[in-house]
């Protein structure tokens, strides 16, 4: 089957390079939000967090610190454990605790890559999981506040983040080019192979034939709209943004709503469990904390955060019908 001119530059040409654009736009703009320490008014109003949750001084430091680097912050709970200034219990809620401040460090990134690939299903999307962050901070407060002792709670952490102002605004925007110079090629080079398979797929129907293969053979599963595996697939398979390729692509031209794309995200956010704690936290949670304490804290906070998705993610199945 020959493909036209305008079905080559509509269906494939012009939304690659209109994608691109929108990504590279995207990635700047959110290092550029990165660098100039949004997170920061974070860092003052959850004081009255740390207070409730009976966490200490060297705890409420380090969760400061996260704001900024999670692996800085990391390390200075792990030099105090070993210098047995907090206990096994401090020393898991604390690390749990960080899970907010490296959620919003790495939040304008994560929206800016997708926005460009679903539109406005972005802002759904990062909202589900923006909403299970705070869901497991309340929970991680909660646990602390009626598992830690009351004493050496720590105070306002304002002066903790004061070394960490911001830079002149030109360092930020230069910094901001030069990661988008070494993230972007890593970024096309997933996006533009998944797009062009998709596009092909769908031409050719192959698309039609797994939908009606996944029907047959996973009635299990049948509450779920069966396209929605492709972009799962992708997500286990490669990473975030793979996944991300294939969605837009079956939202750009109809073939899934709105609603299965988030739907289809979260899935593969959660699936995706494992192989994010090998790849990601494993190599260098084994680096900081000791072995059967790295292990124990991947455990948590990868069964805590899934847990989390998993409950918003089911209230929105229901909610969105």
């Amino acid at each position: 089957m020959s493909f036209s001119p305008d079905v080559l530059w509509n269906g494939l040409g012009w939304p690659l390079i209109r994608l691109v654009l929108f990504i590279s736009l995207g990635l700047l703009i959110g290092n550029i939000l990165e660098g100039l320490r949004w997170t920061r008014a974070m860092g003052k109003v959850a004081t009255p967090l740390i207070r409730m949750g009976r966490l200490k001084d060297i705890s409420g430091a380090s969760f400061a610190l996260a704001f900024f680097s999670g692996v800085a912050a990391n390390s200075m709970l792990s030099e105090a454990y070993e210098k047995g200034e907090i206990s096994d219990k401090e020393l898991v809620v604390s690390n749990l605790f960080n899970s907010l401040p490296t959620y919003f460090l790495h939040m304008p990134t994560v929206f800016f890559i997708a926005a460009p690939f679903i539109g406005s299903v972005a802002f759904v999307y990062v909202g589900l999981t923006l909403l299970a962050a705070c869901i497991r901070t309340v929970l991680i407060v909660l646990w602390g506040r009626f598992w830690l002792p009351s004493d050496g709670c720590c105070g306002s952490i304002s002066a903790k983040l004061a070394s960490h102002e911001p830079k002149n605004i030109a360092e930020i925007v230069s910094k901001a080019f030069k990661r988008l110079r070494k993230r972007l090629p890593r970024v096309v080079f997933i996006t533009v192979p998944i797009y062009t398979v998709f596009f092909f797929l769908r031409y050719y129907g192959y698309l039609a034939s797994f939908q009606e293969y996944l029907s047959e053979n996973l009635s299990f599963l049948s509450w779920l709209n069966p396209e929605i595996f492709g972009i799962v697939a992708f997500s286990l398979a490669a990473e975030f943004t793979a996944g991300l390729a294939a969605a837009g692509s079956l939202l750009g031209d109809g073939t899934l709503a709105p609603r299965d794309i988030v739907l289809a995200l979260m899935i593969g956010n959660i699936l995706s469990t494992p192989m994010r704690a090998l790849r990601h936290q494993l190599p260098y949670y084994a680096g900081i904390f000791r072995g059967r304490m790295a292990l124990k804290l991947i455990i948590y906070n990868q069964a805590l955060r899934s847990a989390s998705l998993v409950l918003v993610g089911t209230v929105y199945f229901f909610v969105s019908m």
